[in-house]
């Protein structure tokens, strides 16, 4: 079976596209530096969710070739799909129709992770730089379709395209996680993002930042040691949080609403609403001359 799209989230796209207004990128003249990718579902989605960024202006008036790029994509998860389970073809084709379907909405998702990442990074310069440069935001554009693809059951696939973006960006988040709007990972290596995690809007994370489980339950029966599986096990972060450098939140703790967690902290227990915390005892730093 050879996929193609039939539905009519392409002209959603199209239109989508024409109403992007500055400081989103509108000049469909400029041609930006040519990126290899390791598979082919990377730069499918970001020519379809940001094709003035990624040299894919023949999709902007034309809903045709915007569908023959969904067909595309598509097939990629065809491929992936089939690979992992035994769907017939009728129901792999309704998942990747229901996961198409929702590209409209998932760019307009991620045009308010660009805004977040703008307004909460002072280095940042325009939207661009942050669509084509920024780990966090190629993490949460593969993460934003990942999770669709978990939500129809789809795991092994869901996780193989994290798992590249893990790669890429040096940032995991798992599938199952919630993300919420406005979401924003600053530098981003060795963030950790659970399986059962929630985050909410406003969600700001820096570097070397895990979203992680505490304690682990096995299973009742069998032998081997097998931990236990599809039970809650990670934090639920509020909206209008930042989460500092190196922190671990652990467990399934709730931090509640404008909530900032200073760098280094190790969070077990629940914070509530409109409190920051922070290490309050620092080792002491002591120097000597060299010679």
């Amino acid at each position: 079976m050879n996929y193609a799209y039939t539905g009519d989230v392409h002209t959603a796209l199209v239109e989508s596209y024409r109403t992007d207004e500055s400081p989103f990128p509108t000049d469909a003249s400029r041609t930006y530096p040519r990126r290899e990718f390791l598979r082919e579902e990377s730069p499918l989605l970001k020519q379809l969710l940001f094709p003035r960024c990624w040299n894919a202006t023949e999709l902007l008036d034309n809903p045709e070739t915007t569908r023959g790029r969904l067909t595309e994509l598509g097939r990629c998860m065809q491929t992936g799909i089939t690979a992992y389970s035994d769907h017939d073809e009728a129901t792999v084709t309704e998942i990747i129709d229901r996961t198409l379907d929702q590209l409209s909405a998932i760019r307009r998702a991620l045009k308010k992770d660009v805004e977040a990442a703008y307004k909460g990074d002072p280095a940042a310069k325009s939207y661009c730089e942050i669509i084509r440069s920024y780990p966090g935001f190629h993490a949460i554009l593969t993460h934003r379709v990942a999770h669709a693809l978990y939500e129809e059951d789809i795991f092994a696939y869901a996780r193989e395209l994290a798992e590249y973006a893990r790669t890429e960006t040096g940032i995991d988040i798992h599938p199952g996680a919630e993300i919420g709007e406005y979401f924003f990972v600053d530098h981003g290596s060795g963030v950790v993002i659970g399986e059962t995690a929630t985050v909410g809007d406003w969600v700001r994370i820096y570097q070397n930042v895990t979203l992680g489980t505490l304690h682990f339950e096995e299973e009742e029966e069998g032998e081997g040691h097998m931990l236990a599986k599809d039970y809650n096990r990670h934090p639920d972060i509020g909206d209008h949080v930042v989460i500092g450098a190196g922190s671990n939140v652990l467990g399934t703790v709730e931090v509640g609403d404008h909530v900032s967690i200073g760098a280094n902290s190790w969070v077990t227990e629940d914070v509530p609403d409109d409190t920051s915390v922070y290490i309050a005892d620092h080792p002491k730093q002591t120097r000597k001359p060299n010679r």
